[in-house]
């Protein structure tokens, strides 16, 4: 790769995935996703970050894991595939250091009786992120109900936040879900930025790169939003390419014809 930081005077290299929670870029509808998952969790409940692809859920996701005090909460992540209930079950046992076990009922038993652990043992509450849950099978979404379930549903051990695509939605709209659903305490959303948000977000990622200026112009800022229409990761690629670019030309700011070539380089 070309070195950015000699070319456009940058710290570090911009618009990539390597993002601190606290350096995430803050708009009042994504601070109020945040706050709302972190106080939905806080009171042992279970959430639903729902957002279409590209608008930062997983970031999102690891913000509120950074907010959650280790002391108190004993936080465990899984990234959702096609799996069968059991393989998925797997998959979190992995992730809480639960123990493995051949058949499904034993695996859902073991996990309830490590997040009780957690509980009465470790003194912190369990919290379970579920990300790219549009990928979940009918059969595996039950999992949510099953692992929430303690002394006859009697008790607030687990909190689960399920984050996915618009299809999260309409999988737990359904009427054979509806057992599911009516777990989900609150539902947190997220939407693609707007023209003005996204030059705001291009300038945040520039500053926190250390750059003196915004090394775009106008052209290319409107070439970037009417691209990615606000896609953040859509955005992001196609900054950091027209930054390459620009930097094998010898050019000092990036304009919309590097936006254009680096649209045609990413997706031919």
């Amino acid at each position: 790769m070309i070195d950015l930081r000699t070319a456009f005077h940058f710290h570090q290299t911009p618009f990539t995935r390597e993002l601190r929670p606290e350096d995430r870029f803050r708009l009042p509808f994504s601070d109020e996703a945040f706050e709302g998952l972190r106080r939905c969790v806080e009171a042992r409940m279970s959430g639903a970050l729902i957002a279409p692809a590209g608008t930062g859920k997983t970031v999102l996701l690891r913000c509120l894991k950074a907010a959650l005090p280790e002391a108190r909460f004993q936080v465990s992540y899984v990234k959702i595939t096609d799996l069968s209930k059991r393989d998925l079950c797997r998959e979190i046992a992995l992730a809480c250091d639960a123990a493995a076990a051949g058949t499904y009922n034993t695996l859902v038993r073991r996990l309830q009786e490590r997040f009780e652990q957690t509980v009465h043992v470790d003194g912190r509450c369990p919290v379970l992120l579920l990300d790219e849950a549009q990928d979940l099978r009918l059969d595996s979404l039950a999992i949510v109900r099953l692992l929430t379930n303690f002394e006859m549903d009697s008790r607030l051990v687990l909190s689960v936040v399920l984050c996915g695509t618009l299809r999260v939605k309409a999988l737990l709209e359904r009427v054979d879900q509806e057992a599911v659903a009516r777990r989900i305490y609150h539902y947190a959303t997220l939407r693609l930025l707007s023209r003005d948000e996204l030059l705001q977000y291009v300038t945040h990622r520039c500053t926190l790169a250390g750059a003196p200026t915004v090394p775009f112009d106008a052209g290319a800022l409107e070439s970037l939003f009417e691209i990615s229409r606000g896609n953040l990761r859509a955005a992001d690629s196609l900054a950091l390419k027209a930054l390459e670019l620009a930097a094998l030309a010898k050019i000092q700011c990036v304009g919309a014809q590097q936006i254009l070539e680096a649209r045609k380089e990413l997706w031919p």
